[in-house]
């Protein structure tokens, strides 16, 4: 983060439409510099540059973290320049936190100055531990404020925009830095928070800032934020990576460049009316399920504001990329098992024509017209009607209208609720209590007629629905054999519990 504004004050908006809900968080998810997102006893939680933060009880709805009881006391500030008053939501103000959770505690890395504020380089990084992150709990206190990282003015570094990250060998590392200088690593204690006593910093990257570290089979990541920063609209933030086998690097991008010679790979850039990604954080849900949070210096459906980003992880050939923001449209959802398409369980009209294969016509040959719903829809039963998967046809009983309703169901993280149902219908793809499939003749917003979708870190996707009638098990739509799809267990590691979505037209 380059402190050239300071977002403060930031008023709430009224949800944003229906139309947008695919796209972006809801309710009041504005924010700059987000931390990595924490969960507490079933919330979310991050934080950002001028203290206080985001809460969301179902991953999806963002508003401002409540103030805490007033005899959960804060300690004061560490000393330095204010970014704005000090809240007892988020430690000292300040700039740029990362949170990380060891153990049974959170550690709160951020910067009370820095970022060149009035022209000069000197910051300081601090540590906080909390038992909660709740601050209506009696455990919520945080503990008083360590420096781990200090940078001069006329230093070429800037002590501001910490990233956490907690190694497989137990291990603590941070990194800071901006623009202005190298980003620089150092070693802290897990156990205190500290700067391991003895360590020196190391420079580990040129020409990016709001770095952070993450792990994955065998190899370190380090991303960082390249472009320009606080420009609104005209910010050309993006993310971009470096990997290492070794945590102190040095971290090489796709094409054999370091990130201390300026190198990187992209990560996410510049949506359509979304500009300026910036500050990454990971969230692992579950194996193949994983989340990136970061913000939007720029929502241009949101008044311009910087807000709030989540989107699912891809990883190809070993490198993170920022997955796609599921939209609202009509598909083919079709089987990664076979390849086969969920359908309406309908008897199969023909249509008019046979096979013409050879001789010369006197005329030009007439197009063919696709099958209407209303050319098939009277052979369907009116009641209930089962599913299946088969050869797609382009067919109507094949033909899938996926549509966000956060109105009716709200969301999971990074994701609203949608309705499946057939093109030009309100018949409705539903959960039985039997964990099979089904489709009703009317939607009605029943939890067994809402469908979580989420894109897996192979690029494929999960649906699930969000209550099975009777029960508390969390299945998947699964491939039981080639055209038997049912309700069970999701498996990473099986083609059978993934799908994919074909725009056919």
């Amino acid at each position: 983060m380059k402190t050239r504004s300071i977002l403060l004050g930031m008023t709430a908006l009224m949800s944003v439409a229906a139309s947008q809900s695919a796209f972006a968080q809801i309710g009041s998810p504005f924010i700059h510099d987000p931390s990595t997102i924490m969960e507490d006893n079933g919330k979310y939680y991050t934080y950002g540059t001028g203290g206080g933060g985001l809460y969301s009880e179902d991953g999806w709805t963002w508003n401002s973290i409540p103030e805490p009881k007033s005899d959960n006391a804060a300690p004061a500030p560490a000393g330095g320049m204010m970014m704005r008053a000090p809240s007892l939501v988020r430690p000292g103000g300040g700039a740029a936190p990362d949170a990380i959770k060891i153990g049974d505690r959170y550690l709160i890395a951020y910067s009370s100055t820095g970022g060149g504020l009035g022209g000069g380089h000197a910051g300081r990084v601090l540590t906080m531990w909390n038992k909660t992150l709740d601050p209506q709990s009696p455990d919520f206190k945080w503990s008083e404020p360590i420096e781990v990282a200090h940078s001069l003015d006329d230093e070429d570094c800037d002590a501001i925009d910490a990233g956490l990250l907690m190694g497989p060998d137990g291990r603590l590392w941070l990194t800071y830095g901006t623009y202005f200088g190298a980003i620089r690593q150092v070693e802290l204690d897990p156990k205190t928070g500290k700067r391991v006593e003895g360590n020196k910093a190391i420079d580990v990257a040129i020409d990016c800032e709001a770095s952070i570290m993450i792990y994955r089979d065998g190899w370190y990541y380090l991303l960082g934020t390249h472009g320009t920063c606080c420009d609104g609209p005209n910010s050309t933030y993006n993310i971009v990576v470096g990997r290492s086998k070794n945590p102190q690097g040095p971290f090489i991008d796709n094409v054999g460049r370091t990130m201390i010679e300026g190198g990187g790979k992209m990560v996410i850039a510049a949506d359509y009316r979304r500009t300026g990604a910036g500050h990454f954080g990971r969230f692992i849900e579950e194996e193949g399920v994983e989340k990136m949070s970061f913000h939007w210096e720029a929502d241009f459906d949101m008044g311009g504001r910087s807000t709030l980003a989540i989107r699912p992880i891809i990883w190809k050939d070993g490198w993170p990329i920022g997955g796609e923001a599921f939209k609202d449209g009509t598909y083919a959802i079709e089987s990664v098992r076979r390849g086969y398409s969920l359908e309406l369980a309908v008897d199969f009209v023909r249509m008019q024509g046979s096979m013409r294969m050879w001789g010369a016509s006197a005329t030009p040959p007439e197009n063919l017209k696709d099958q209407t719903l209303q050319e098939v829809i009277g052979t369907w039963p009116t009641g209930n009607i089962g599913i299946r998967t088969g050869d797609y046809m382009f067919r109507p009983h094949q033909r899938w209208t996926i549509t966000a309703v956060p109105e009716i169901g709200g969301g999971y993280l990074g994701g609203a609720y949608y309705k499946i149902t057939i093109e030009g219908t309100n018949r409705a793809l539903a959960a039985t209590a039997d964990a099979e499939l089904t489709a009703v003749a009317e939607f009605t917003g029943a939890p067994e007629q809402l469908w979580r979708i989420d894109q897996l870190t192979d690029g494929t996707y999960r649906i699930m629905p969000k209550q099975i009638p009777g029960s508390n098990k969390k299945y998947a739509l699964v491939s039981a054999g080639d055209s038997t799809p049912t309700l069970a267990e999701f498996d990473m590691n099986s083609d059978n519990s993934k799908w994919n979505f074909r725009d056919r037209r």
